[in-house]
């Protein structure tokens, strides 16, 4: 199970290093994919002729170029497995064409990129994700039949309860977090609207909370009827049950970012396998090492090697 390094006293220390300090070198290939909507999709690639191939999902206005990112990507390259780090909706550096964005249960893009890996020919496709994706994740393996080919899965850090999940990060104690989140959010909509007039920004400088922003803009453009709504049909944690493939999930229980509903001590599906460790921060699990390699990167190899 995972120590945290010494000097890591506390668990905003633990999940804000290695977000602002930690560099891992890598250089992707970038592939633009149009999506079903005449959208399109930003995947980056790491290619070296493997068998194997994962996927990686990012956070909550993450995108392919996070440090925990590139690490695990890095980390599964150098093991033999190719890699796909997919961008979402308006995260790639680029606006997204259509007036929707990404959202934590939009597993319909996980599915447009799952489907074109599998056209490159692997033999077996790994998942993992990182807090939203890995709700991402987890959703999307609990709610449909998935391709034979899809072997195993890891999620880390990941709001399986959405709704509890947003109200703890709004605590006082989380406020910088929240606050970097929404000043991101909701450039983003600004930015959206200077080309689509329809989208309405006259209320968004009055936001001062992520639910207030998931029930005005989240929800709607989604085809959700508030931001309720939204959190109960996105949640993962309704379909852990269903989940048929192996798969890790470990999240810290000194996360600032999840509620106590998202630890949900239940062995109702022998595939799902849940680790939580006392420290590791959200997204941290910072190892010092010679080899830059963190301990969620060298547990998730491990997983997925049993499974190979």
């Amino acid at each position: 199970m995972y120590a945290r390094p010494a000097l890591f006293f506390n668990r905003h220390l633990e999940t804000i290093y290695p977000a602002l300090f930690r560099s891992v070198p890598l250089t992707y290939r970038r592939e633009r994919i149009t999506t079903a909507d005449n959208d399109f999709l930003d995947l980056d690639w790491l290619n070296g002729g493997f068998t194997k191939l994962l996927i990686l999902s990012h956070g909550l206005e993450g995108n392919s170029h996070r440090a925990y990112i590139k690490g695990m990507a890095r980390h599964f390259f150098k093991n033999g497995f190719d890699v796909l780090a997919w961008n979402y909706r308006g995260c790639s550096g680029e606006m997204n064409h259509a007036l929707r964005f990404y959202h934590s249960g939009a597993t319909d893009d996980l599915q447009e990129v799952i489907t074109h890996a599998l056209r490159q020919g692997y033999s077996e496709i790994y998942l993992i994700g990182f807090s939203l994706g890995g709700n991402l994740t987890l959703k999307y393996l609990g709610e449909r039949s998935i391709d034979e080919r899809i072997k195993a899965a890891v999620a880390f850090s990941v709001p399986l309860e959405l709704y509890s999940s947003c109200l703890k990060i709004s605590n006082s104690s989380n406020r910088i977090y929240a606050q970097r989140f929404l000043r991101s959010l909701k450039k983003k909509v600004k930015e959206k609207s200077s080309k689509m007039k329809n989208l309405d920004v006259s209320k968004i400088d009055s936001i001062k909370t992520l639910y207030e922003f998931d029930n005005l803009y989240t929800a709607p453009l989604h085809g959700f009827a508030n931001a309720l709504d939204y959190y109960r049909q996105s949640s993962a944690i309704h379909f852990l049950k269903n989940i048929q493939i192996p798969t890790l999930l470990v999240s810290a229980k000194n996360d600032p970012f999840l509620s106590h509903e998202c630890f949900p001590d239940t062995n109702e599906n022998k595939m799902l396998h849940q680790e939580y460790p006392t420290h590791g921060g959200h997204v941290g699990f910072t190892t010092f090492n010679k080899n830059g390699v963190y301990w969620s990167e060298q547990r998730a190899l491990d997983f997925i090697l049993t499974q190979v």
